[in-house]
C-alpha cells in the first residue's frame, strides 16, 4: 500500500491536514512582508542638495514641488549647485556636480528610509537596486542550500531553523549601522525565506491527498496575497524604516511554538527507513481525522505489528542528468522555453511589485491595489487550468505584457490610467506565474522532472535578481523598464505556442515519450502523479513531489 492509499483511508484533507495548513499559511504573511518591504524601506523621496557655503539667497526650506517625478529622481534633483553663483570651480577638491553639502529630503511621505539615512541617491542610487538584487540572490542560495538539506534531514527541522534565522537576522537588519551590514543581513533573511517557502509547501503536499493538493497549494498563495495587502496598511502607519523592519521581523519569534505543533513528514520518514516513527504520526493523523487505527490494524505492516523494524530499502540509482534536458531536439526546445517562461514571469512579477512608485499614484494605495489583484488572479487559474494549460499560459502572458507595454504611451500626468494598466499587467503575470509551476511539471518527463524543475527554479531566481537592476535602465530611457516588462512576456507568449498541451493528457515518463513514441494512456494530473510514491525516486529516496512548485514566489 503506497502513501496516497494510506491517506485515502485515514483522510486526505481532514482536521489534521487543515490544522497543518494553518501552521503552513501563517508564515506566508511574513514572507510577503520580507519580500516586498524594500518598496517602502528603500523608497526614494524627492531630494535636493543643500550646499555648505552660506548664501543669503538660499531658502531655509527647499522647494521640493519642482521635482515632479514620483520616485524623487529627476534631472533637477541631481543637479548640484557648485557655488552660490553657479560657477564651476575645480580647485576645491570636489568633483564637479557632487553634493558638497548634504542632501535634504521631502518628509511628506516618509519619515526615513535607507535612502535618506545613507544618501542612496544620484551617484549612489545604484546601491539601492543592488541591495534588492543581493536579497534576491539570497533566495537563490537558500533554495539550493535548504532544498538539499531538507531531503537529508527532513522538512520540519529546516523550517524551524529558517523561521528562527528569519526572525533573528530580520530584527538585526533594523539595527544595522550601515548600508553594507544591512544588505548582508537581508541576504541571510533571503536565504531563510526560500527555506521556509519550499519546505512548508512540500510538507503540506506530502500530507495531503491527491485530489486536494492543487486547492491546498492555492490556499497558501492567498495568505501570501493577504500579507501583500497587510503590508500596505502597516507601512502607512509606520513611516520610519527601522521601526517598520522591526515590526515585520519581531513577531517571527512567536513561531517558537512550532517546535511543539509542526509535524514531520511521514512520507519522508518512510522514504528514509524510519517507518516506526512514520506510523506513529499516521496514527495521530488518523485519530484527529476521526478514523483511528491501532497497531493491530490491517494498515500496519506486519513487521511493526510484531515489534521489529523493517530492513532498509534498496535505493533506485538515478541514471539521468541535466544533460538529458537538452540532449534531444524536442526535449531541448521544450526545456529552453520553460526555462525562459520561469525567468520572465519572476522578472516581471517583481519588476512591477518592487517599483510601484513609478506609476505616479500614492505608493500605499498602489501597494494595496496590487495586493488585491493577487486574489482574483490566483482564483481564475482554478477555472482555466483544467481546460488548457497552454492557452491559459499564453493568454495571461499576453495580457500582462500588453498592459505593461501600453503604459509607456501614457503621459506621467495620467497616473490613474498608468496604474490601472500596471494593475492589469500584474494580474496577467500573477496568473501566469500560478500556471507555469503546474505546466512545467507536466512538460518534463518523470525521469528528469527533478532536474527540469530545479533548473527552472534557478532561472526564476535569476529573474528575481535582475528585477531590481532592471530599473537602472531609466538612465538610458524612462520607458525602458516597462518596455522590457512588456516585450519579454509577449515573447514568452509566442514561445508557448511551441509547447505541447498537457491538460488531461498522458504525463510523459521518459524522454522517448517527449520525442513522440510510446505515450501511456494515464490521464492523471500533475499533482496526482508527481506527488505519488509510485513515481521514480531520486538518489535520496524521495519522490519528485519534493521538487515541484517550490519556487512559486
Amino acid at each position: 500500500m503506497n502513501f496516497d492509499e494510506i491517506l485515502g483511508l485515514i483522510g486526505g484533507f481532514g482536521k489534521f491536514q487543515k490544522t497543518l495548513y494553518v501552521w503552513i499559511c501563517l508564515p506566508q504573511i511574513f514572507l510577503a512582508f520580507h519580500m516586498l518591504i524594500s518598496v517602502f524601506t528603500g523608497a526614494v523621496p524627492p531630494h535636493l542638495c543643500r550646499p555648505t557655503w552660506p548664501s543669503t539667497g538660499m531658502p531655509a526650506t527647499l522647494n521640493f514641488s519642482l521635482l515632479t517625478q514620483p520616485d524623487g529622481q529627476s534631472e533637477l534633483s541631481c543637479t548640484v549647485p557648485l557655488n552660490h553663483s553657479d560657477a564651476v570651480t575645480l580647485g576645491d577638491g570636489h568633483p564637479p556636480g557632487s553634493c558638497q553639502g548634504h542632501w535634504e529630503y521631502s518628509n511628506n511621505t516618509f519619515k526615513s528610509t535607507i535612502v535618506t539615512e545613507w544618501d542612496l541617491v544620484c551617484d549612489n542610487a545604484s546601491l539601492n537596486n543592488m541591495g534588492s538584487s543581493i536579497y534576491m540572490f539570497g533566495l537563490l542560495v537558500g533554495a539550493v542550500l535548504f532544498g538539499s538539506l531538507a531531503d537529508k534531514y527532513g522538512r520540519r527541522i529546516i523550517i524551524l531553523i529558517n523561521l528562527a534565522t528569519q526572525a533573528v537576522f530580520g530584527v538585526g537588519a533594523a539595527f544595522a549601522p550601515n548600508f553594507y551590514m544591512y544588505t548582508a543581513l537581508r541576504f541571510i533573511v533571503g536565504t531563510s525565506i526560500s527555506g521556509v517557502i519550499m519546505n512548508a509547501f512540500v510538507l503540506g503536499t506530502e500530507w495531503t491527498g491527491p485530489k486536494q493538493r492543487m486547492l491546498a497549494g492555492i490556499i497558501t498563495d492567498y495568505f501570501f496575497g493577504f500579507g501583500y495587502i497587510l503590508l500596505a496598511g502597516l507601512a502607512y502607519l509606520i513611516r520610519d524604516w527601522r521601526q517598520l523592519q522591526l515590526a515585520i521581523s519581531a513577531p517571527g519569534f512567536l513561531f517558537v511554538f512550532y517546535i511543539w505543533v509542526l509535524p514531520k513528514s511521514a512520507r519522508w520518514l518512510m522514504a528514509n527507513d524510519r517507518e516506526e516513527e512514520a506510523w506513529e504520526l499516521i496514527r495521530k493523523a488518523a485519530q484527529m481525522n476521526g478514523k483511528p487505527i491501532t497497531k493491530d490494524h490491517e494498515l500496519y505492516p506486519v513487521q511493526l505489528q510484531q515489534g521489529y523494524k523493517t530492513e532498509g530499502k534498496t535505493k533506485v540509482k538515478e541514471t539521468h542528468s541535466c544533460i538529458d534536458l537538452v540532449r534531444t531536439p524536442k526535449m531541448r526546445k521544450q526545456s529552453l522555453i520553460v526555462f525562459y517562461l520561469w525567468f520572465v514571469n519572476v522578472l516581471v512579477y517583481y519588476g512591477l511589485s518592487l517599483n510601484i512608485s513609478d506609476f505616479g499614484m500614492n505608493i500605499y494605495l498602489t501597494q494595496l491595489i496590487f495586493g488585491l489583484v493577487e486574489m482574483p488572479a490566483r482564483t481564475i487559474t482554478l477555472f482555466t487550468l483544467n481546460r488548457s494549460r497552454k492557452i491559459s499560459q499564453l493568454a495571461f502572458l499576453a495580457v500582462g505584457g500588453t498592459a505593461c507595454l501600453l503604459t509607456i504611451f501614457i503621459p506621467s500626468e495620467l497616473s490613474v490610467i498608468r496604474t490601472v494598466l500596471a494593475m492589469i499587467g500584474k494580474f496577467g503575470i500573477t496568473a501566469s506565474l500560478s500556471i507555469i509551476y503546474v505546466y512545467s511539471a507536466e512538460v518534463f518527463p518523470t525521469v528528469i522532472r527533478q532536474n527540469g524543475i530545479g533548473l527552472s527554479s534557478m532561472c526564476a531566481r535569476t529573474g528575481g535578481v535582475l528585477a531590481p537592476m532592471m530599473y537602472l535602465l531609466r538612465s538610458i530611457s524612462p520607458q525602458a523598464p516597462m518596455l522590457l516588462c512588456g516585450l519579454c512576456p509577449l515573447l514568452g507568449s509566442a514561445l508557448t505556442l511551441l509547447l505541447p498541451e498537457t491538460a488531461n493528457r498522458p504525463l510523459p515518463d521518459t524522454i522517448e515519450d517527449i520525442e513522440g513514441t510510446n505515450l501511456r494512456s494515464d490521464t492523471s494530473t500533475c499533482f496526482e502523479r508527481v506527488s505519488s510514491p509510485k513515481v521514480k525516486k531520486n538518489s535520496s529516496g524521495m519522490s519528485h513531489a519534493s521538487d515541484v512548485c517550490l519556487f512559486f514566489y
